[in-house]
């Protein structure tokens, strides 16, 4: 179990998942947090980490730093991502051992399953055929992270885990107009299109790909959950096991900013992985279960956009 009063350093703590994880841990009472803005801390730049660690020495440490993006910035950007998130993880999870920290949790992606995997997918199908093309980069770098941590158990004993959550979205959230994910995009999409008074919005793909999505509050929670209960070189799964269409997403999100027109759908453009429904039966038999349902949370996420008009320009 953390101490109250332990080291801890949350990595991307301006990012949605960082920044949720830091509010659970106010929440809970921690009162020692580090963090760090990109300014103050490059995490690609490998002495500057060093440096950081040695200085510092954090007991636990939380990785959320991470470069993403949706469906156009991870195809128009590979060797970018690869780079960033291999190097940022890389740099981190090593100084992390040479300083001495009790514990590190590394955040991940269900990209990092195989594209064709079985349905809902268990953490033990890693690896075990090719990967969706259009994040095929991501993957690569996050499967690193996650198998860097497990070798550094094998090796030497530490005590390193790591978490897969599918889709996240909530406060904090990217919402620009390319390079942020469905659901992000979606509310942006149709507050835009409620204020200029449009009477049809269209939407990429056919609707038909299912999708789960997490909000970033739960996430947080399972997170600080985790690193107080669980140990093991193999992921935990971070999800609702629920599921739905992109079209009925995309129907929801409508509902909830009140946009009464006509949904289209541009067939031209790609639908991405055709499922995505992460086994949560690790997490549950923990002992953990998500709290906020869909519909809720979108309500919470447009709140969110509406009042932070800088967010919306990212």
């Amino acid at each position: 179990m953390m101490e109250k009063s332990a080291k801890i350093y949350v990595a991307g703590h301006r990012g949605m998942v960082g920044s949720a994880i830091v509010r659970c841990l106010e929440k809970q009472g921690y009162t020692n947090i580090i963090t760090r803005t990109h300014k103050e801390l490059d995490l690609i730049n490998q002495e500057a980490v060093k440096d950081f660690f040695a200085a510092e020495k954090p007991d636990y440490i939380f990785l959320a730093a991470a470069k993403v993006g949706g469906i156009i910035a991870n195809q128009e950007a590979l060797a970018d991502f690869m780079y960033d998130n291999m190097m940022l993880e890389m740099n981190v999870i090593n100084a992390a051992w040479k300083n001495g920290c009790k514990k590190l949790e590394f955040l991940g992606s269900s990209c990092i399953y195989p594209r064709l995997a079985e349905q809902p997918m268990k953490e033990s199908c890693l690896l075990t055929s090719e990967l969706e093309k259009t994040n095929e980069a991501y993957a690569l770098a996050k499967i690193s992270g996650l198998k860097y941590c497990e070798f550094l158990n094998r090796q030497y004993g530490t005590n390193y885990i790591s978490v897969m959550p599918t889709n996240l979205y909530g406060p904090n959230d990217n919402y620009h107009p390319t390079h942020s994910h469905v659901l992000p995009a979606l509310i942006r999409r149709f507050h835009e299109a409620k204020e200029a008074g449009l009477t049809e919005v269209t939407c990429w793909g056919d609707g038909s790909p299912l999708r789960e999505f997490l909000y970033v509050d739960d996430l947080a929670d399972l997170c600080v959950f985790l690193m107080n209960h669980y140990s093991g070189n193999e992921t935990v799964n971070a999800g609702t096991g629920k599921e739905l269409t992109i079209k009925e997403l995309t129907e929801l999100v409508a509902k909830v900013i009140g946009f009464d027109g006509e949904i289209k759908w541009d067939t031209t453009k790609p639908n991405g992985t055709p499922r995505k429904l992460l086994d949560v039966s690790k997490s549950e038999k923990l002992g953990w279960h998500y709290q906020t349902e869909l519909e809720e949370g979108i309500r919470l996420s447009y709140e969110d956009f509406l009042n932070n008009p800088m967010r919306a320009e990212r």
